[in-house]
């Protein structure tokens, strides 16, 4: 069975849900490096955020709103946490820059941890964009 690189918690599945209807559009994330906002993961509609070759499409989360969430990084960004699990979850607080969980009063966050010996053995090899 392959290993998931990507999950997303009960709470920001939630968040997820109600911005999915807010909006009326599929959701995307992306995970870019840097400083402050920028390692936040950020949350766009399907669209508004275009990825390229130096993208990495870590998986794709179920949240229950009616299609897969991508989830992307950059290259190098991956090539720091290619031996990581990410979850997305969701915190109290306004996040800045461009996601738009902004005005919700909820930012998101990620949360990681190494994977096993066991779960780095199956892992399959990542889609770039």
């Amino acid at each position: 069975m392959a290993t998931q690189r990507v999950s997303v918690t009960a709470d920001a599945a939630a968040l997820l849900r109600q911005l999915r209807r807010d909006h009326g559009q599929p959701l995307m994330f992306h995970q870019s490096g840097g400083c402050c906002d920028g390692s936040a993961p950020m949350c766009f509609t399907q669209g508004t955020f275009r990825t390229g070759p130096a993208d990495v499409l870590l998986g794709e989360i179920d949240a229950g709103t009616g299609e897969s969430i991508p989830v992307w990084i950059s290259r190098a960004q991956f090539e720091y946490w290619s031996h990581t699990h990410i979850t997305i979850d969701v915190t109290v607080g306004r996040g800045a820059g461009f996601s738009i969980e902004g005005p919700t009063g909820y930012r998101f966050v990620i949360r990681s941890r190494l994977f096993t010996d066991e779960e780095t053995a199956g892992l399959v090899p990542v889609t770039t964009g």
